[in-house]
């Protein structure tokens, strides 16, 4: 699968027909909503866990260096906390472009964290078959990855840092995150 999936997601699943849609985010959309959106809070998915094996083209490194950020990799007894939103179709133009290397969306459910109750909404998942996937590394490999990687939104060890400070703010604990973290921080990146 190509880098580029912007085509393929609006082929995929066309949103015209709804008055709105709730999109899970557990990356950089916990922090960075740079859309406009009508309500958002704190959720959770089951099934998968957050992992740093996807490589970033376009963001948080180039296509000659790619950087590492976050997808989410099945796991049946783990869960995922994250932020939803609940956006017009229309913002999907702008999402589908920013999530588009290598990233498909797909209809799951997730749970609300704070209150009871559910709701069917999208995420965006890199999966292993996309040309930017990079797998499965120790967290050391990764945080060094991460610790030389920079593109065009920034240093690779800016997205890492405010991730992490946005689970806090869930007061979620995410261990290959935060691990991530304790191995960039002692080779004196971040604050």
């Amino acid at each position: 699968m190509s880098h580029n999936t912007i085509e393929e997601n609006q082929r995929a699943q066309p949103l015209n027909h709804l008055s709105s849609v709730w999109l899970f985010g557990y990356g950089s959309l916990i922090y960075k909503a740079d859309f406009p959106y009508l309500q958002r809070r704190p959720a959770r998915i089951h099934g998968w866990q957050r992992r740093f094996w996807q490589g970033s083209h376009d963001h948080r490194g180039t296509p000659e260096k790619p950087g590492r950020v976050a997808t989410l990799i099945e796991a049946p007894e783990k869960s995922c906390a994250g932020m939803a939103y609940e956006v017009t179709p229309d913002v999907f133009a702008h999402l589908d472009h920013r999530e588009k290397n290598g990233y498909l969306r797909f209809f799951t459910e997730f749970e609300w964290l704070n209150s009871s109750g559910s709701v069917e909404g999208l995420v965006y998942v890199a999966g292993p078959n996309n040309e930017a996937f990079l797998g499965e590394a120790s967290e050391a490999e990764i945080a060094a990855h991460i610790a030389r990687s920079e593109g065009p939104s920034g240093p690779n060890s800016e997205y890492l840092l405010n991730l992490a400070a946005a689970l806090r703010e869930l007061d979620e604990q995410d261990e290959h995150v935060f691990a991530i973290e304790r191995e960039l921080l002692a080779l004196g990146l971040g604050t």
